[in-house]
């Protein structure tokens, strides 16, 4: 087996280190905030599947820097606001390091700790037709 120098454990610890977090609770008391989007980083398998956190913008893992950056050719109005903004994906690893990396681009966002598992344990509302 191969040796790597980090490992996603690592890399996770260290992206939460150094990043806003809110668990599953704390973000269910922000949803009818309208002063909040919800951007939820899972495949859309995983959305199709599980359902959604509803009005959130789904915004896949492998584009997030490519849509919050208003110089790429593929930049999202949605991404030029002043309302907070909370990320998620399932479990909160993906979303950590989403999140960590657009703060190293200068993007502000707070990620949900516990993911939409936890949103699910917590009872959140949820959604299960195919929006983006």
């Amino acid at each position: 087996m191969k040796k790597l120098k980090k490992t996603v454990k690592s890399m996770v610890a260290e992206a939460k280190s150094k990043i806003n977090e809110i668990n599953a609770k704390e973000a269910i008391n922000l949803f009818e905030n309208g002063d909040v989007i919800f951007v939820d980083i899972r495949d859309i398998r995983e959305r199709q599947k599980l359902g959604f956190i509803p009005g959130s913008f789904h915004a896949p893992r492998g584009m997030i820097e490519f849509w919050v950056d208003p110089d790429s050719p593929y930049f999202k109005d949605i991404f030029d606001s002043d309302k907070k903004y909370v990320f998620h994906c399932a479990a909160g690893w993906r979303s950590a390091l989403a999140v960590s990396t657009l703060k190293d681009m200068g993007f502000e966002a707070t990620h949900i700790s516990d993911g939409f598992a936890g949103w699910i344990n917590e009872k959140g509302p949820i959604e299960f037709k195919n929006k983006k």
